[in-house]
Order: structure tokens, then sequence, then C-alpha cells
């Protein structure tokens, strides 16, 4: 069996860059929950209220992006070893599409999260980095 030496690329610090937008961007969420809560009176550990749609959907943008997180993480820093600054624009594409989703959510019509879908070319582009690495790693590219 032989090895593989993985040598990261300069350009992977737009990895980083993106990933820490994230972040902030997950405070954003965070912050606009905590409002939304002392507004709405929606106290913990209750997730959503029976009595505020627009709270639900407040929290909804945020529980969303949460699920989609894990995902997002392993598809950028994967993807990111080989193709950093293709992942690194994908990535800001999702970030992009997930503050429209916001944004849309936030006006209290579900219907206008739309507005963000476009974030999922920035997810197939991940993809198609990580898949990309994985056939570099195993020699057939």
């Amino acid at each position: 069996m032989s090895s593989v030496t993985l040598q990261i690329q300069p350009e992977y610090g737009y990895v980083l860059l993106v990933f820490i937008l994230s972040i902030i961007q997950l405070y954003w969420m965070m912050v606009n929950v905590i409002r939304a809560r002392n507004k709405y009176d929606v106290k913990p550990p209750a997730l959503y209220s029976t009595k505020s749609d627009m709270f639900n959907c407040i929290q909804r943008v945020h529980q969303n992006t949460l699920e989609d997180y894990p995902q997002f993480l392993a598809l950028i820093f994967l993807g990111g070893l080989k193709h950093p600054s293709v992942s690194a624009g994908a990535g800001l594409v999702i970030i992009l599409g997930r503050v429209f989703y916001a944004l849309g959510y936030y006006t209290g019509d579900p219907s206008k999260r739309r507005r963000g879908g476009f974030m999922i070319l920035g997810k197939l582009v991940l993809f198609g980095c990580v898949i990309s690495t994985v056939l570099s790693l195993l020699g057939y590219i």
C-alpha cells in the first residue's frame, strides 16, 4: 500500500476565511433568534412557538442552517484540499444564498425563503470538488 503526501496550498487560506464567515453568519442568525424569543415571548427550551408564526420563521432559518452545517463543513474542508479557490468561491455562494434565504424567511412568508435557492449551485460545486479530491487520492485522476 502506498501513501499519499498531502500538501496544503496557500489558497486554502480562502477556505478558512469562508469558514470564519460561516461562523459569523451563524452568530447573526443566533442573535436574531434571541431577539425574537424576547419579542414573541418564547422561553427556552421551546424550539418553536404555538402562538407566533413569525418567531417560527426566524427560528427555522437558524435551525435549518445548523442542520446543514456539518455537510457544509465537510464539503468545504475536503473539497478545498485539491480545489481551494473554487471551494472558497462555492462556499461564498452558499453563504450568500443563506443570507437571501434568511431575509426571505424573516418576512414571515415562508415561500420567500426560496430566494436563497441558488445556494444549491454552491453545494453542487463543492460536492464536485470533493469527488475530484477523492478520485485524485485514489489515483484515478
